[in-house]
């Protein structure tokens, strides 16, 4: 997964890095496997982009691998509103001129049109992919996140919940992006539980942004035709 390092504000302590304490490393550890746990997560995954940014409100079914939810632009990228359902290796797009604020809970029966998820040179495409792998049906080595690189670099409030801001291990750097940019970073609960994850990609002009429990979880159901990569 292409990613790059991407600097934050409004920490209300000193910022890092600093070296994970164990508790954290067992946070981060555990932060993709509370997703699994969890079933499925509503979120909501905004993509800058040069004619304007996208937002998709939606679910993610962890365990199912399948993503779905409702397209909006803004400013002047709307060419791709409408509803969109993605497993790791397909992308199913139904166009509306007028996208609803949220995705419906029964998607239509008809009106979607199949395509390869792009692996490269899509914003778009990179952000679904990477919000898909926000889960794991196991937890990380909490001993070797530390010695891969992982960080803590500040804490602040976000909706309510206080959050410690980690960045992922340098193994997960980008190849591609500006010079001296690094990790993931995540903003985590006290329990490991992940409410936002920002993220660069080398087609996106800025950071996406994924964040979780923005709205109520609906389950996912599957558009027919798509299956997850199992």
């Amino acid at each position: 997964m292409a990613t790059v390092l991407v600097a934050t504000s409004g920490s209300d302590e000193p910022t890092g890095p600093k070296d994970l304490t164990s508790d954290q490393a067992n946070r981060l550890a555990v932060t993709r496997f509370r997703n699994y746990q969890a079933g499925g997560r509503a979120v909501t995954i905004k993509v800058p982009g040069t004619g304007g940014e996208l937002v998709i409100t939606g679910s993610i079914d962890y365990r199912g691998k399948v993503g779905y939810g409702a397209v909006r632009g803004t400013g002047r990228d709307t060419s791709s509103e409408g509803l969109i359902q993605w497993t790791a290796t397909t992308v199913s797009v139904h166009p509306m001129t007028n996208a609803p604020a949220k995705a419906p809970a029964r998607p239509p029966e008809s009106g979607w049109y199949n395509r390869p998820l792009q692996q490269y040179g899509s914003s778009l495409d990179s952000s679904l992919a990477i919000a898909l792998k926000l889960g794991s049906d196991r937890p990380d080595n909490a001993e070797l996140l530390p010695q891969n690189g992982a960080a803590w670099v500040g804490r602040e409030r976000l909706d309510g919940h206080q959050v410690d801001i980690m960045t992922g291990p340098k193994a997960a750097r980008a190849t591609a992006g500006p010079a001296g940019e690094g990790a993931v970073r995540y903003w985590l609960g006290s329990d490991g539980t992940m409410y936002r994850v920002r993220v660069g990609v080398a087609s996106a002009p800025e950071p996406v942004v994924i964040d979780f429990d923005t709205h109520t979880y609906v389950p996912v159901r599957k558009v027919p035709g798509v299956a997850p990569k199992r």
